[in-house]
């Protein structure tokens, strides 16, 4: 695993980093979990510019990412991506889920960015099982980092400590 892959246990919109990543729903309107967090804590300036988005482009897709200020928040930029809600995990969800952390990760590079923070996407109420999400999160981000030396740090961020436990096991077993 790439030395440049970190994972601890905390909230999101406290770190210190040029860019977090929102497990957003496709109206990126803000919602519960991570969304709501990170809405709440980064003020309207984010909504603003996720209303922007949306009169342009329409929704955002599963699996696809999108870019705003980061508001009040610490980081710089907020990439707001669509995980998949898990169905048994026969409808694409795991190629779904790992879009998420690729077009996440290609909008940093785009953006300049060299320090994003992820959340466990999609483990909330899309029910992905978390050790399976865990293992799409890691297997994507790692191979991503082989051929883009612009990035400098990814921080899983986890919020509950069953998520910290398996991110910090798969990370040690790799």
């Amino acid at each position: 695993m790439d030395k440049r892959i970190k994972v601890i246990q905390g909230d999101i919109t406290k770190q210190q980093v040029d860019a977090v990543v929102n497990a957003a729903n496709s109206s990126l309107m803000g919602g519960g979990g991570v969304d709501g967090a990170i809405h709440r804590a980064g003020g309207k300036q984010i909504l603003d510019d996720c209303m922007d988005i949306i009169d342009r482009q329409g929704r955002c897709k599963t699996g696809e990412a999108v870019i705003t200020t980061g508001g009040k928040l610490p980081a710089r930029y907020v990439i707001h991506t669509v995980g998949p809600i898990w169905n048994g995990g026969e409808k694409g969800e795991p190629e779904l889920l790992a879009n998420c952390y690729k077009n996440s990760l290609q909008l940093a590079v785009k953006n300049n960015i060299k320090t994003i923070a992820f959340p466990n996407i999609s483990t909330g109420i899309y029910h992905y099982p978390k050790a399976k999400a865990a293992e799409v999160a890691l297997k994507t981000v790692d191979e991503f980092l082989k051929d883009n030396q612009e990035i400098e740090q990814v921080v899983f961020v986890c919020f509950d400590e069953e998520n910290f436990r398996l991110y910090e096991k798969a990370l040690t077993i790799t």
